[in-house]
C-alpha cells in the first residue's frame, strides 16, 4: 500500500508559499507588508479570543 502523505505535505507547503508569496508581491513597501502582517495577527488574535470565551461560556 503507497502513502501519499509525503505528496500531500509538499503540495501543501507550496501552496502555502505561494499564497505568501502573492501576499507579499501585494505589499508596495515595507511599511505596507507591516501593516499587512498586524492585521492577519489582530484578526488571529480577536479568533483566537472568540474560540477562548466560547469555550470557557463567556459571551
Amino acid at each position: 500500500m503507497k502513502t501519499y502523505s509525503g505528496k500531500i505535505t509538499t503540495g501543501l507547503i507550496a501552496i502555502a508559499l505561494c499564497g505568501v508569496a502573492a501576499s507579499l508581491s501585494a505589499c508596495n513597501t515595507v511599511e505596507g507588508a507591516g501593516k499587512d502582517i498586524k492585521a492577519a495577527g489582530d484578526g488571529i488574535s480577536t479568533g483566537a479570543k472568540s474560540t477562548g470565551d466560547a469555550i470557557s461560556g463567556k459571551k
